[in-house]
């Protein structure tokens, strides 16, 4: 991988922050901005991500253009990627997605990211565990190094593999559209028939079977009075 795409800092409050003011002055797509410590990171839903040194921090900016497919396919991609390169590292490790881009182990989280509109770009952050998972109140969580052959692996060999994973599938988006995204994200989350709980304010959670994505990549919950509902944004947890 050229290191020519990767600026790294040893400290920032949020990669995400950072590149929302360097997208103004024309960072390109396919630059990377890591941190190795953050103090201010965040995750989906408004949430704080603990961001703990030795694990990944890092964002990059995909700039739109004209003829693009949906953003909103964007999401589903950056999960099959982290999946992908992380998959590649450890082959034996069953890591899965859960919709719409959590990469879990088991009911543990490993990875997750955070996507946010800016102007005529996306800015995708992303948090690996790789060296230690932090402790969250009512939530389970894991890194690389709790894995077998996961000790070893640092944080910029993770970026390593992620880089050209992330510019893959955003070459098959462009050429294929989400058709590509919806199959390659079925063979790699949670099976069809899964039991789920999707919470989308303050309601209580539905509960269903997931059913598959929808052509745009959002969530079909099967529930049980025999209906379903298409999900696009929302708290998804597996039930055992």
């Amino acid at each position: 991988m050229s290191q020519h795409r990767i600026r790294t800092v040893a400290e920032t409050g949020s990669t995400n922050a950072d590149l929302k003011v360097l997208a103004a002055a024309g960072w390109p797509e396919g630059q990377w901005l890591r941190a190795e410590r953050q103090t201010s990171g965040r995750g989906r839903l408004g949430r704080d991500w603990q961001s703990v040194t030795g694990n990944l921090h890092a964002s990059t900016l995909i700039r739109l253009r004209p003829g693009d497919p949906l953003v909103t396919g964007l999401g589903l991609l950056a999960g099959i990627a982290v999946h992908d390169a992380l998959a590649g590292l450890l082959p034996d490790a069953a890591i899965q997605l859960r919709w719409p881009n959590d990469v879990m182990v088991g009911p543990a989280k490993l990875a997750g990211m955070l996507l946010e509109r800016e102007g005529d770009a996306v800015i995708l952050g992303i948090g690996v565990n790789v060296a230690q998972a932090p402790r969250l109140p009512g939530r389970e969580t894991i890194a690389l190094a709790d894995l077998p052959g996961g000790e070893g692996i640092d944080a910029g060999e993770v970026l390593g593999a992620l880089v050209p994973a992330l510019d893959g599938w955003l070459t098959r988006w462009r050429a294929e559209g989400a058709s590509a995204l919806i199959t390659a994200w079925l063979a790699r989350g949670h099976p069809v028939g899964t039991r789920l709980a999707v919470s989308t304010g303050a309601d209580r959670p539905q509960h269903g079977r997931f059913l598959g994505l929808e052509a745009h990549g959002a969530l079909i919950l099967g529930l049980e009075d025999g209906t379903s509902e298409i999900i696009h944004s929302g708290d998804v947890g597996v039930l055992l």
